[in-house]
């Protein structure tokens, strides 16, 4: 469960955590980093091991300490075009994204927005998410490096999709109104069931969770940083979080590791897809993806290593191909075919771009490259198919109810 810890196989509640019990009051962030360092240090001696180190941060609820959220006090008072323009140039700068790359419409006006304290704070704690996500990352180098190990571990960081537009609780309730505490209300019990919810109606210590025009923060609240500021996010891209267009699915691949390359502060274009970090770590393991699992056949992997790319080298891949929720992708070197869509239905809108000239996707290519247009869109169909993104769950054959005979009595 996304909002759960296990270990050996055993969901973890506050509650029943007899082996780590945080000094100050606990944040499921902090939780994610101590348990990682605690697993380092209790591999210690000089066995290989892997660990998947899966933050939710940043994602709404957007929950943060006090803290943090200070560093970021005003840091937003500009509002959305200001601070989507900055990034911009410094992507330009950095080498991120070409001196020539466009920028995407921007969407929401800050001229507009009546409450700019509560809108502000939104990006403000969201940012000071992503603090408390880099400080507990901090304290996993840290303690690789105490290990000995800093320079033999290979890591990977990377976020999941662009920023979410989805209004996460924003439209909820009423005007923004802070509430005091009520040492009336029940206090919910730290069972399975209630820490599994992804959503609850209470905090763990009774308090009902706040939704709508509230100040993002506290334990209490429960909404996000919405579409706005998503744009902002997504610079210099199109659209968001469950799509596949850039802003969707575009992410940095941060790599370290010293004694596999000798690469410094260097960026790389080469493309790469979630799929391949799995051929990544089975290559630098020196170790074959098997065929089957005891008497079944396992699925062919999908991805590519991406050792050369740390070398430097480019990789002699076919195609790199999407499907998320029904919206679509196929990208063959700098060509990429993209629609927006729905699970079941194939009546979608393509569009087609080279994203070696136009990594914003602002001119869209299918009149002009009609041959290439169609070749795509077929061989989407035909990889979607073998990879099963095909059928789509809702075209498959319902089972009929059965209905109950009729008896006489009740002809």
């Amino acid at each position: 469960d996304p909002n759960s810890l296990t270990r050996d196989n055993q969901p973890i509640t506050i509650r029943n955590d007899t082996e780590y019990q945080p000094k100050e009051p606990y944040h499921f962030t902090d939780a994610v980093s101590d348990n990682a360092v605690k697993f380092i240090s209790e591999h210690s001696d000089d066995k290989p091991f892997f660990m998947y180190v899966a933050y939710t941060a940043a994602h709404w609820p957007m929950h943060a300490r006090v803290r943090d959220i200070k560093k970021y006090e005003g840091v937003y008072d500009g509002g959305y075009q200001g601070i989507r323009k900055a990034r911009y140039e410094k992507m330009k700068a950095m080498g991120v994204i070409s001196k020539d790359a466009e920028l995407s419409p921007a969407v929401g006006k800050w001229a507009s927005v009546e409450d700019k304290e509560w809108e502000a704070a939104c990006m403000e704690v969201y940012a000071a998410m992503v603090d408390q996500m880099d400080q507990g990352i901090g304290r996993i180098v840290e303690a690789l490096r105490e290990e000995g190990k800093l320079d033999n571990t290979l890591i990977m960081f990377m976020q999941d999709n662009g920023g979410c537009a989805e209004a996460g609780g924003r439209v909820a309730g009423g005007k923004r109104k802070l509430r005091a505490a009520s040492p009336t209300l029940p206090v919910i019990p730290d069972d399975l069931q209630h820490y599994q919810s992804s959503a609850p109606s209470q905090t763990r210590d009774g308090y009902p969770v706040r939704r709508g025009h509230v100040m993002p923060g506290p334990a209490d609240t429960y909404i996000g940083y919405g579409r706005n500021w998503a744009n902002v996010s997504n610079t210099p891209f199109r659209e968001y979080k469950h799509y596949v267009h850039e802003g969707g699915i575009s992410t940095p691949l941060v790599v370290h590791w010293p004694k596999g390359f000798q690469a410094k502060d260097e960026l790389r274009a080469e493309p790469a897809h979630l799929v391949d970090l799995m051929a990544t770590c089975l290559d630098v393991a020196n170790v074959e993806y098997p065929k089957k699992l005891g008497n079944n056949p396992l699925t062919p992997l999908e991805g590519l290593s991406l050792e050369p790319v740390f070398q430097g080298q480019q990789l002699d891949r076919e195609l790199i191909f999407f499907e998320h929720e029904g919206n679509r992708a196929l990208r063959i070197g700098d060509w990429k075919l993209v629609a927006k869509g729905r699970h079941g239905k194939d009546d979608v809108k393509w569009e087609l771009y080279n994203i070696g000239d136009d990594r914003s996707e602002m001119h869209d290519l299918s009149a002009v490259e009609q041959e290439r247009f169609k070749r795509m869109q077929d061989l989407w169909k035909e990889k979607a198919a073998a990879v099963q993104a095909l059928p789509w769950p809702e075209s498959k054959p319902k089972k009929a109810k059965s209905k109950p005979k009729k008896t006489n009595q009740q002809k």
